[in-house]
């Protein structure tokens, strides 16, 4: 018992309540009555297994398996404009289909955990606060679970029951994506009006203010994917927009959390990313890890091996996006595509430095520059990964990581009210400005003019100068927490996914450079490896295929050409499992989707 105490009482750390229910089976199993007020397992029902408040929090700890872990979140941006890698995603690979996705995107598993409780906890003898708690709780996963289910399938069937085999609505159709939409709303709404607002020192459970910094994540997603996807045909757009700025409001007025400004402004961003023990004060729910426990995710293998992961970099058309540290537009200047790497990041947005490897960069005291061995664009991601090397080979990275944060409540804000074209200078100096500052550039006053830029290479519909701005400090404070591909779906903007991987500019074949200039030359670009190669030089082969230089023997390179990506309108939802199909007639497949 000594042992599932200590559990227990650890049990607002995340990851030790993915285990929570195997110790409450140990618990019940053993008949431990006294420590958890449960029941032997002969006299188990819903009649006794909720009586208490303990009982509530026990079960209710079984929900937070519905969110992304450590290595989720490592992965998040897989499929991005933003990065290049040694292989494309299947879904844009041209050949998928509804054969080929996963039943696991279909199960509903979850949902019927949490409609279990729903039907059962009233039954507790607590005070009504504390039910209303529970039952925000629970309502919460339940919008989580729908809300990931709208954004792949459109349409899906409401369950708010637990169901058998013999229940008719298991074959029931699909229900419309309005209907369902306007479930999660109540859900949300009952959450955040409910739950309890304490803030807890990990940033591993839910309260009043994460939910509703979900809920404007939910409705800027649903009012923007209405406004843009005008095949559909709604009418009600600003209402969403309405909601998700309004909840957003609520958090910044609540006064709970603020952006995390620390005496240097070079490692403020970073550290968001690199500590065991989140930055509470910005990070509002993490997927924590704890190398004590050894709950651990594989950032650093992922973000340095050359075959464990994908060999993910930044592409140089979102690096151009990194404002001047004096504020001015990085692209204003005459040739900016044309700066050699050493030089284009310096004089930059703090968050630069912050995000990829460059400068005076060092791991364990040695020099890290951009490694071609792992990068093939030069833009070598660090964000998630630690200093040290002994992780660069294996899953231990202790590191937690953001799940919602309070940055994102201020670009949701931002972005709601741009929308909605009822974004003032107010709006801005408490969200845009206030971010810009953090990373370090002296002119964050609002923009006069439309970025011509981001209208030419990424938003060409957009002319409103702050929306463009707005979308610029999103791509670039969220960059690689998994936000990407659900902003281009939602502002229908898939094609951005078939943009060109380019790279750094690379003056001449031929020549060695000294990426960090530290006096030690890194890497050689050639169209045939040479026989006497120079030690700890990587020569980078573009052979004209796969690899190129925009003018042949010098400008910008263009990687993994040879690679196809495919995405067609019909992609913006995914086809439902066809095997789900096949048991369930009723279900229709979404439009074109193949088959076969």
């Amino acid at each position: 018992m000594n042992y599932i105490n200590t559990i227990i009482n650890l049990s607002n750390h995340k990851m030790i309540m993915k285990r929570i229910i195997f110790i409450a089976t140990i618990v019940l199993l053993a008949g431990c009555k006294k420590s958890f007020e449960l029941y032997p397992p002969d006299k188990l029902a819903p009649a006794n297994a909720f009586k208490t408040e303990k009982d509530l929090q026990l079960y209710a700890n079984s929900f937070y398996n519905a969110l992304p872990t450590g290595n989720d979140i490592v992965r998040a941006d897989g499929t991005s404009d933003f990065l290049a890698g040694s292989t494309v995603p299947a879904y844009i690979a041209g050949s998928y289909n509804a054969v080929q996705a996963p039943a696991a995107t279909w199960s509903f598993t979850s949902l019927r955990n949490i409609n279990y409780f729903l039907e059962h906890f009233g039954q507790a003898s607590i005070p009504d606060e504390a039910k209303n708690h529970f039952e925000g709780l629970a309502r919460f996963f339940r919008a989580w679970f729908y809300f990931d289910k709208v954004k792949q399938f459109g349409d899906v069937p409401w369950y708010d029951k637990t169901m058998d085999v013999s229940d008719p609505d298991i074959y029931k159709p699909r229900d419309p994506r309005d209907f369902v939409m306007k479930k999660v709303l109540a859900d949300l709404d009952f959450a955040a009006a409910n739950i309890r607002a304490a803030k807890d020192a990990s940033s591993s459970q839910i309260n009043k203010w994460v939910a509703l910094a979900f809920k404007s994540r939910v409705c800027l997603y649903e009012g923007t994917f209405r406004k843009y996807h005008t095949e559909y045909s709604f009418t009600d757009a600003s209402f969403w927009l309405e909601q998700s700025a309004d909840a957003a409001s609520k958090v910044m007025l609540g006064n709970q959390y603020q952006i995390n400004k620390e005496a240097t402004l070079n490692m403020s961003y970073r550290n968001l990313f690199i500590n065991e023990l989140p930055k509470t004060n910005e990070v509002m729910l993490a997927a924590v890890n704890s190398l004590t426990l050894r709950v651990l995710n594989d950032a650093n293998w992922y973000w340095t091996s050359a075959t464990y992961g994908r060999r993910l970099s930044f592409t140089k058309s979102f690096i151009n996006t990194f404002l001047k540290a004096d504020g001015s537009r990085f692209t204003d200047q005459t040739g900016y595509n044309a700066i050699p790497f050493w030089n284009e990041v310096k004089g930059r947005d703090l968050r630069l430095q912050q995000t990829i490897r460059m400068g005076d960069y060092k791991r364990e005291g040695a020099a890290a520059p951009p490694d071609f061995t792992y990068t093939y664009t030069g833009y070598m991601p660090y964000k998630f990964t630690l200093d040290a090397k002994t992780t660069d080979g294996k899953a231990e990275n202790s590191n937690s990581l953001p799940i919602i944060r309070y940055a994102e409540v201020l670009l949701n804000f931002a972005e709601a009210k741009a929308e909605l074209g009822t974004f003032t200078v107010t709006d801005w100096n408490s969200t845009i400005k206030v971010l810009r500052e953090r990373a370090g550039i002296t002119n964050t006053a609002m923009p006069t003019t439309a970025d011509n830029y981001l209208k030419t290479n990424y938003f060409t519909n957009i002319s409103d100068a702050n929306l463009l701005e707005i979308r610029r400090e999103r791509g670039i404070e969220l960059s690689m927490e998994g936000f990407r591909y659900d902003d281009l779906m939602r502002w229908k903007l898939g094609s951005l996914l078939l943009k060109p991987y380019d790279g750094l500019y690379v003056p001449a074949l031929n020549t060695l450079y000294d990426l960090n200039e530290d006096g030690v030359n890194d890497v050689s670009f050639v169209k045939t490896a040479p026989a006497n190669p120079v030690k700890g030089v990587v020569y980078f082969v573009v052979n004209g295929t796969q690899h190129y230089l925009t003018n042949d023997t010098f400008g910008v390179i263009i990687v993994q050409n040879n690679l196809k990506r495919v995405f067609e309108d019909y992609m913006y939802l995914q086809p439902i499992p066809y095997d789900q199909i096949v048991l369930n007639p009723k279900i229709i497949q979404n439009p074109i989707w193949p088959t076969k």
